[in-house]
């Protein structure tokens, strides 16, 4: 290709393109998008070695995905979320709605939530990840005995 006729195309290129702003849909879109996308027969055939290989591997995502908004311990509160203006739920209060089941926790994860949680399904975790810190939520920072151990 011929630096004229390169140019002519770049410059065809700009001018077709300007003033077409990407526009990412809003926080609630994707939320609702992430909803429909979710399914709980995802997390059927995930299979782990042991409890322990699970637990490490929600450990790990806990700390690099949801530590600087839940906090150490879930009780969130942190200051990068008061430096983000974002009030994330304590995943420990005995009254957090989604305490009762183990598909509850991994379609929070999986969708988001409008206030400011990202939609984990659709943008950075796997349905593994997503079982694994779900199951590390429940057993390790709750405590509660799963009932399908």
């Amino acid at each position: 290709m011929t630096v004229k006729v390169f140019v002519a195309l770049a410059v065809v290129l700009f001018t077709a393109c300007k003033g077409h702003e990407f526009e990412p849909p809003d926080r609630e879109q994707r939320v609702a998008d992430a909803g429909r996308r979710y399914s709980a027969t995802r997390f059927d055939s995930i299979m782990w070695d042991s409890v322990g290989a699970r637990l490490t591997e929600g450990n790990l995502v806990y700390a690099s995905h949801c530590r600087k908004c839940h906090g150490p311990m879930g009780e969130g509160g942190t200051d990068y979320a008061r430096e983000q203006n974002l009030e994330p739920p304590s995943l420990v209060r005995a009254d957090w709605p989604h305490a009762s089941s183990m598909d509850s926790v991994r379609h929070r994860i999986f969708v988001g939530h409008p206030s400011g949680m990202p939609t984990w399904g659709v943008a950075g975790l796997s349905a593994r990840e997503i079982d694994a810190v779900a199951y590390y939520i429940i057993e390790q920072l709750r405590g509660d005995a799963l009932p399908d151990r």
